[in-house]
């Protein structure tokens, strides 16, 4: 049985809206006429693209996203990027952080530098399709979703006409100090969710105790269960079990278990079975 079209007016988390998300966060990898050739097919009449020529010290290419919008939603997609160009400079602790949305807390400075590179276009696009008093959506993988996690903590912070009603992300990295961590989990309770597929090597990046997660993770584990809750011994124990399924290549599931694609066939196999 095929997943339910998408429900232009949700509210809340459920597991069929987080697969759509999920698919919003996979169309930003998209070219232009691809998106918004999938977000007339959804509902979305409106399409606005973001995209910046930043080229911060580190090796990380043009920060990009959309947001599409219909007369009872408005969804953000930031882009990501692959694994093999995020990992040197996810792992650079050398680079001083930034200082936090409304001050809250340190994040950083590679993710808030991309976001400050496209932040504007992004406000500027909320502000003119939000005309019907439209629910507001963020989601990402990888680097999106980092994105989508601070763009929305500026907006609560900063533009309070501006509320976001949900967050999404998939394979985020650590991405904020413990300040802003709990800044965000306070600001954002039953609305901010971070989906982490088994040994995805994305979300241990970068590394403790300078980056820290918001609290909220839904964890898909190595059978592809999605799971709400995970216990920290039975956790490591599933990680194991990920990492044993290649015999001949265990250390690849750390990178294959990055990829939108797998986010989405879970979320989907999770719903229609």
């Amino acid at each position: 049985m095929p997943v339910a079209a998408l429900d232009h007016h949700t509210r809340e988390y459920s597991l069929p809206f987080a697969y759509w998300m999920a698919r919003a966060a996979k169309l930003a990898y998209q070219p232009q006429n691809v998106i918004v050739k999938q977000a007339d097919e959804w509902g979305f009449g409106r399409v606005s693209h973001h995209e910046t020529t930043f080229r911060p010290p580190f090796p990380l290419e043009d920060t990009q996203a959309y947001t599409m919008a219909s007369d009872h939603m408005i969804v953000t997609g930031f882009r990501g990027t692959e694994p093999a160009k995020i990992k040197d400079w996810l792992s650079d602790v050398n680079t001083p952080p930034s200082r936090g949305p409304g001050g809250q807390g340190y994040v950083h400075y590679g993710f808030a530098a991309a976001l400050e590179s496209i932040y504007p276009q992004v406000r500027a696009a909320l502000e003119d399709f939000r005309d019907r008093d439209q629910t507001i959506w963020f989601t990402g993988h990888s680097l999106g979703g980092a994105l989508a996690m601070l763009a929305g903590a500026r907006l609560y912070f900063e533009e309070p006409n501006l509320r976001v009603d949900g967050i999404y992300t998939f394979g985020q990295p650590r991405t904020c100090d413990r300040l802003l961590a709990a800044a965000h989990n306070k600001a954002f309770t039953d609305r901010m969710f971070r989906f982490v597929n088994n040994n995805d090597i994305v979300p241990q990046l970068p590394p403790e105790p300078a980056y820290h997660h918001v609290d909220v993770v839904r964890y898909i584990d190595s059978s592809g269960k999605l799971r709400e809750r995970m216990p920290v011994l039975t956790g490591l124990a599933d990680r194991a079990k990920g990492f044993t399924a290649d015999a001949f290549a265990p250390a690849s599931d750390a990178v294959r278990d990055h990829s939108i694609n797998k986010y989405v066939d879970a979320l989907e196999k999770n719903i229609t079975s």
